[in-house]
């Protein structure tokens, strides 16, 4: 594995674009016992020149009440996917807060297969009840 300063890392030959969709699962959630459940559905899309794989998932998970929590891990969903120039992955998972409104942030980390080691970054996203925020 070779380590690469971000400033020296060529950001066309190595990148990932992230899309995020959220939804409320008030099925699962708990409004009384303060337990609010969503899902997320992300979209990873090598937009790079080389295949990469996907190491780790590093979240960054904040309640209305500005409650921060960090989650590693290893792969998503079970899984380390390799992603190759023009095509994407897909999955799903799901985040518990104890506030109806939150957001998340974070980052995967990658390997390409030359062994460059780079991070594709998740932008800040909102998770909320329908009507929450006005």
């Amino acid at each position: 594995m070779t380590a690469v300063d971000d400033t020296a890392i060529d950001t066309d030959r190595y990148r990932m674009q992230v899309t995020v969709e959220t939804e409320y699962l008030p099925d699962q959630s708990d409004e009384d016992g303060q337990r609010w459940v969503f899902a997320y559905h992300i979209r990873i899309l090598n937009q790079g020149a080389v295949t990469a794989r996907l190491l780790t998932r590093h979240w960054v998970i904040t309640d209305g009440e500005e409650r921060s929590r960090e989650v590693h891990g290893e792969g998503v969903v079970g899984e380390q996917p390799s992603i190759a120039p023009g095509q994407e992955f897909h999955y799903s998972s799901g985040a518990i807060l104890e506030t109806e409104v939150g957001t998340m942030e974070g980052s995967y980390q990658m390997i390409a297969e030359d062994g460059t080691c780079f991070d594709a970054e998740v932008p800040a996203f909102t998770l909320a009840v329908p009507r929450a925020l006005h």
